[in-house]
């Protein structure tokens, strides 16, 4: 078979068994098991060993872990929580920016963002949420235990091409710029935290764009993933109601996998890139998941999905102008610092 087909069968296999065992466990955050095998999984590589995967659920529990020791102090001192946020943030982006470590990065912001806000609703929710993405990493890293002998890489696959240098200044800057675009989001949420874990993780996702350029082609693309998320999820909804089991949650998961994979691999050709297909893919199970829990305990389930949406929208859409706005202040501030210190060096 070929290597790419094989990438598509793996990357398609994993999602399905991951998000069926979430489901068949009925875990409180269903959404996390196919969410961690699809970034798990998007990189063509074998999967982690048995210590790696420990040294990785170990950095979970402990970046996590920070936001429930905010909780006390969201209550007590809630602007020395304010303050620490940012500070986390700060942090979170400036390791996944400059020092190109994206998981531990984006495990950082999770803790002092999402579970912050998920604890000072119910502590007991909180710790829910950290032990249910540790889990969620051993279930996704078990299914790609299994499928990987099915369909292995090449022996020996190409070497990745160097990660382009960014400077520290406009490290500093997108850092900051990622800190300015959440922590609104973060402060909304704090009243309605269950209703807002998919519109802090869509921000998070838009804040940490490297380039002016990339800010409007990213919104451009999260907008377009967003609507074709939906459309799929909406879609994977009502053929579900048609034979409701897990056999037929697999086979439909197997089914997006495919499709989201064909196009990440370059299976089925498209005009978009890589993580135009990732965001749809994790947007629709963001929005497929938690419909089938509001089922199960019998809430108004196009109800809670056209509010989840309408939130996805309008987080994307506010994170797309408050770069934009951003960079284009920082442009014409450049532009006028230049502007006045190049008459005084020409003076002297």
């Amino acid at each position: 078979m070929e290597l790419r087909a094989r990438r598509v069968f793996r990357f398609a296999l994993v999602t399905a068994l991951a998000a069926t065992i979430g489901f068949a466990l009925q875990l409180q955050f269903t959404l996390l098991p196919p969410v961690m095998a699809i970034l798990l999984s998007l990189k063509p590589a074998p999967p982690m060993k048995p210590g790696t995967m420990l040294a990785l659920v170990l950095v979970i529990l402990l970046t996590t872990s920070l936001g429930l020791l905010l909780v006390p102090l969201l209550l007590h001192y809630p602007l020395t929580a304010v303050l620490l946020v940012m500070l986390g943030l700060y942090a979170s982006s400036y390791l996944t920016v400059n020092l190109g470590q994206g998981a531990l990065g984006a495990f950082l912001a999770t803790g002092f963002v999402l579970i912050s806000s998920l604890g000072l609703a119910s502590g007991e929710l909180g710790r829910l949420m950290v032990q249910s993405m540790a889990g969620s990493v051993i279930i996704a890293i078990l299914c790609q235990w299994l499928v990987y002998p099915l369909f292995p890489e090449d022996p020996q696959p190409p070497s990745p091409p160097p990660r382009p240098e960014t400077g520290a200044e406009r490290s500093n800057w997108i850092a900051l710029r990622s800190t300015l675009v959440v922590l609104p989001v973060w402060l909304a949420a704090l009243h309605d935290p269950s209703t807002w874990v998919a519109a802090l993780t869509k921000a998070l996702t838009i804040g940490q764009q490297r380039t002016h350029e990339g800010v409007r082609l990213a919104g451009l693309e999260l907008m377009g993933s967003t609507f074709l998320g939906g459309l799929l999820a909406v879609l994977f909804w009502l053929l579900l109601g048609l034979f409701p089991s897990l056999w037929t949650l697999f086979l439909l998961a197997l089914l997006l996998g495919l499709y989201g994979g064909s196009k990440l691999y370059g299976i089925l050709a498209t005009r978009l890139p890589a993580t135009f297909w990732s965001n749809t893919l994790m947007t629709a199970w963001i929005l497929l998941a938690p419909a089938v829990s509001d089922t199960a305990s019998g809430k108004d389930v196009y109800k809670a999905f056209f509010v989840r949406f309408s939130l996805f929208v309008g987080v994307t859409l506010y994170a797309w102008v408050a770069m934009v706005l951003l960079e284009s202040w920082r442009n014409r501030r450049r532009r006028t610092t230049k502007a006045v210190t190049s008459p005084t060096r020409a003076a002297s």
